[in-house]
């Protein structure tokens, strides 16, 4: 719609210049021809009277210079010059306005007979310069208001999309908390009853419900704002992997390596940031088809190594350049099984709560992809 009201707009308005511009050609004419009258009479009678007042000096816009065949300015009308200049100033000003007059119109030519000729010189009033940059104006404020609207849009969708996150993640939390209240009731009394005493059921059932616990914790950190610390991330990274190893094909080979000092910190959530290390890897399992490897590197990154890159790049199939930021979209899979929202969730974390940044640093069809996770040291 916008458009459509600027290209009306300046159809409409460019119509109004043209019209309005022929108006002030005939009216200059006429100045001409009046001028000419006025000049070349002998006498001094109505005619001339009338053609001086009522056509010569009813000229109160369109700015004028009549000069003579040598270029010296006879007189002027409507064009600010300031008083305060002396003759030879005000010559130059007014010649310049001569060069200005020339580039928008030819001079009219004005025959004093025998030979002699005066000019007159004159350019588009104020009203008509200013109705020629209207639609412009008119075009920048509407674009203006285009760009507002647009990043209104954009924040309105955007903290949509952070409340249907945070929604689901509480209601995820809440409706875990019930059956893991539970469990844990059953795995207190299995533990203390003789019946189950040395069964390794019983201390598999405690690791399920650690597990049920760390995933509550996450969806309760994602549904609030987490607290970040400086965690030793080799630590994290090493227990990461060390969870997804017992748990995914033993045809994929992990391989942790650091390339920064030991002990290097970073400002994280464990929880949230373990639970990205496990999407995008998992991710890059699906890609192998459950045989091949993945290796995680940290080293320093960003700009002067402020902050601490986490590379995963693994074997798989890889990813065409044009699915750079499409795999990152909810809802994007290649899998015939969920809901795409592994990649969506993992970015949502490192850059809304820890304020990093996630992306494909390489990937190429049939030999692999590098997801880089950068975090603040």
């Amino acid at each position: 719609m916008a458009l459509v009201i600027g290209a009306v707009t300046v159809v409409y308005t460019n119509l109004l210049v043209r019209r309005l511009s022929e108006r002030e050609q005939q009216q200059i004419d006429l100045y001409a021809k009046a001028l000419r009258f006025v000049i070349n009479s002998e006498s001094d009678d109505t005619n001339i009277q009338f053609a001086s007042t009522e056509i010569i000096e009813a000229n109160k816009t369109i700015p004028v210079i009549w000069a003579d065949a040598e270029g010296t300015v006879l007189d002027y009308r409507n064009l600010d010059v300031p008083a305060r200049l002396n003759e030879a100033e005000r010559e130059r000003l007014l010649h310049r306005e001569i060069d200005e007059m020339r580039s928008q119109h030819p001079p009219i030519v004005v025959e004093l007979g025998a030979g002699l000729r005066n000019y007159i010189y004159y350019k588009d009033s104020v009203i008509l310069s200013q109705l020629r940059t209207y639609p412009l104006v008119q075009l920048a404020v509407i674009a203006s208001l285009a760009v507002v609207a647009y990043f209104a849009f954009s924040y309105s969708r955007r903290a949509e999309q952070n409340r249907v996150w945070v929604g689901l993640a509480k209601e995820t939390a809440h409706q875990l908390g019930t059956p893991l209240s539970s469990l844990m009731a059953w795995q207190s009394y299995m533990k203390d009853s003789p019946r189950f005493e040395g069964e390794p059921v019983v201390e598999e059932l405690a690791k399920d419900i650690r597990r049920l616990e760390i995933i509550t914790e996450r969806f309760s950190n994602i549904g609030s704002v987490p607290v970040l610390k400086d965690e030793d991330i080799y630590q994290v990274a090493e227990r990461a992997v060390d969870y997804l190893k017992v748990r995914v094909s033993r045809k994929v080979v992990f391989k942790v390596e650091s390339l920064l000092p030991p002990g290097a910190t970073a400002r994280v959530n464990v929880p949230l940031l373990e639970w990205v290390i496990e999407n995008v890897c998992k991710n890059a399992v699906d890609a192998m088809d459950g045989r091949g490897s993945i290796t995680l590197v940290l080293r320093h990154g960003g700009r002067n190594h402020k902050q601490i890159a986490l590379d995963i790049t693994d074997t798989g199939k890889g990813i065409p350049k044009s699915k750079f930021e499409t795999v990152f979209l909810p809802g994007y899979t290649t899998k015939k099984r969920g809901w795409g929202l592994g990649l969506a969730l993992a970015k949502r974390i490192i850059e809304n709560y820890h304020k990093g940044r996630l992306y494909v640093r390489w990937s190429e069809v049939g030999k692999g992809t590098t997801f880089r996770v950068l975090l603040n040291a």
